[in-house]
């Protein structure tokens, strides 16, 4: 059985993953961390890492960008393995996780869904044969209003795995608003909506002349990203130094 850390227990995400974890017979939460100790996990919870005394095979993290620079320490002096979910990281902390990555395995995703993925795939397959044809592309993502970064780091991801299948000739415009221009035929717009309890929705809008293609993905529920990051996490446990994606676990 592959015991887990949770890191950021307390939270949203850290709450469902600890529910699917409870009933999974191949993982188990031994240790939580968080800096409130509020509710009964059913495993110690330690404000830091520095304080966890438990052993274990992998880290999964669901936290917020402040704690990622520690938690990528931790796992690289410890050489435990991480799962890493938080988004909305900085340049440096990118290049945080390529350092680490060399001590220690991590598999960064901004999404954990098996379908968010897959549409990854889908719409490098679409860019190659509609941007060439002189399609427009737009993403537009929806979240919740406690939502700290836009856009999402799904949306950031899609918009960058369609301009690698483009060769990376697109740039990315965030807010048109003070644009007194034309639409560029080389831009990926990326528009970030925030409102109730959006669970997360993505669409990727592929726009040519009398024909519109969209693929959508829309979430009505945090227990598939829980889902997927416990299997990442069975995955990546064992593992050797190195980065790693939800595609390495899905297999396509």
């Amino acid at each position: 059985m592959v015991k887990m850390i949770m890191h950021g227990c307390n939270g949203a995400m850290g709450q469902v993953i600890t529910a699917l974890a409870a009933e999974d017979r191949d993982i188990e939460i031994v240790a939580g961390i968080d800096l409130y100790d509020c509710r009964d996990n059913g495993y110690p919870v330690f404000a830091a890492l520095e304080d966890c005394n438990v052993q274990a095979d992998v880290i999964v993290d669901f936290a917020s960008a402040k704690a990622v620079d520690g938690l990528l320490s931790y796992g690289s002096v410890h050489q435990i393995p991480v799962v890493l979910c938080t988004t909305g990281l900085s340049e440096e902390q990118i290049k945080h996780v390529e350092e680490a990555s060399e001590k220690t395995a991590i598999l960064r995703s901004a999404n954990m869904s098996l379908g968010v993925n897959l549409l990854m795939r889908l719409v490098q397959d679409a860019a190659r044969v509609l941007a060439g044809a002189g399609f427009d592309i737009e993403i537009v993502e929806k979240h919740h209003n406690q939502k700290m970064d836009a856009p999402s780091g799904t949306a950031l991801a899609l918009a960058d795995s369609i301009n690698g299948a483009m060769d990376n000739q697109y740039s990315y415009i965030y807010d048109r608003s003070s644009r007194r221009q034309k639409r560029d035929g080389k831009e990926i717009g990326i528009s970030a909506v925030r409102g109730g309890s959006i669970v997360g929705e993505h669409d990727v809008i592929f726009a040519g002349k009398d024909e519109v293609v969209t693929f959508s993905h829309r979430a009505y529920s945090k227990a598939i990203f829980a889902k997927g990051a416990l299997e990442a996490a069975k995955f990546l446990a064992g593992k050797g130094p190195g980065r790693y994606t939800m595609a390495d676990v899905i297999q396509f």
